[in-house]
């Protein structure tokens, strides 16, 4: 989730606001999603975040994961300034290359006030800018490019199956408060190729990618400490996507999920239906973070096991946006010999994600 969730945001701005009194839209049921439209962004709702990842694979066999995510923040600090520096809109990036043949990440992050033409979030459609890292979408077909230091990626994602909504109709609820709640869907299944850049050497490749997009303006439930969550791309077609919320004891606050199947029929379930139990830990020798990489994720009764591509999947971001999780590509292993891959998302294991 993500998921996709706040975990490019400064923590400051994660502080769940008192719902109605705030300045921001709340999140209500019945929203009915409209598109091109609401691929764009909706910058009246406190955070939004556009998020694509997936497995890649270049002519050899060897494996890549990568991830992307474009984040944008209204901090309602300076809407009544004329100035045109005023930060009316803050827009954040990471983006995160695996190679299990160097066992880490590569990754990059971008931070910007809207504006300039320099970082920039369409309306319209998904078009989200900062500087010379960009997620846009046209004709069906979206395209990321990231240019680092450390790696680049020019990929384009190419979407055989519609919209995917989460929750009921899109309306993703968080917590046992309805208010807490996002909209919320995704492009499972989408077919990647493009290159990658390692040390300059420009390498083609080809693979499968999950993407999210996500607005709110009130998120999380005042117990919750952070989430897991799992995107997950199914060798036979379907998809699955399910979280948790987690308390500071690493209980569940609350839970949900989406299946669809390769026939296209679509089944939500709901809090009790998912679990996600760990099978095994990884501490990070950099922050002493420990992480459950290896997990059995339930959904409505079905264990599907989850094997990290490799342990190491631990992005830092403490000097920027003040956040520390894991994101990683995992294999998937279901009933009846069912093969899967995907990335799960580990947030708030070292520190709760609110001040």
């Amino acid at each position: 989730m993500n998921r996709r969730e706040f975990f490019g945001v400064p923590l400051f701005l994660l502080a769940p606001a008192a719902s109605g009194d705030d300045g921001y839209p709340p999140v209500e049921r019945g929203y009915p999603l409209r598109f091109p439209r609401d691929h764009g962004s909706h910058p009246d709702f406190r955070v939004e975040w556009w998020y694509v990842t997936g497995w890649l694979a270049d002519g050899a066999g060897n494996e890549y994961g990568m991830q992307v995510t474009f984040f944008r923040n209204r901090p309602r600090v300076a809407e009544r300034n004329p100035s045109a520096f005023a930060a009316r809109q803050l827009l954040f990036a990471h983006a995160a290359l695996a190679n299990p043949r160097e066992n880490r990440l590569r990754h990059d992050q971008r931070a910007a006030r809207a504006g300039f033409g320099l970082a920039e979030a369409s309306e319209e459609t998904t078009r989200v800018v900062i500087d010379d890292w960009s997620l846009s979408l046209s004709d069906d077909v979206y395209r990321a490019s990231v240019i680092s230091r450390a790696f680049k990626l020019d990929l384009a994602f190419t979407g055989p199956f519609p919209a995917l909504p989460n929750g009921d109709a899109g309306y993703s609820q968080k917590g046992p408060l309805p208010l807490q709640a996002s909209i919320y869907y995704s492009r499972p299944q989408l077919i990647v190729a493009g290159t990658i850049a390692i040390d300059g050497k420009a390498i083609a490749v080809t693979g499968r990618a999950w993407l999210d997009h996500e607005w709110s303006s009130e998120y999380m439930a005042q117990e919750a400490a952070g989430w897991d969550w799992a995107g997950i791309n199914f060798a036979d077609g379907s998809a699955l996507m399910a979280f948790r919320m987690r308390d500071r004891a690493g209980g569940t606050v609350w839970a949900g999920g989406t299946l669809r199947r390769a026939d296209g029929d679509v089944r939500t379930f709901a809090p009790d239906e998912i679990r996600f139990d760990r099978r095994r830990t990884w501490r990070s020798p950099r922050t002493g973070v420990e992480y459950p990489v290896a997990m059995t994720v339930r959904a409505g009764g079905i264990a599907y096991a989850l094997e990290p591509m490799f342990d190491d999947q631990e992005l830092d971001a403490s000097a920027s946006t003040g956040t520390i999780y894991w994101e990683g590509a995992v294999r998937v292993s279901g009933p009846g010999g069912s093969r899967g891959r995907g990335y799960l998302e580990l947030t708030g294991y070292g520190t709760p994600l609110r001040l």
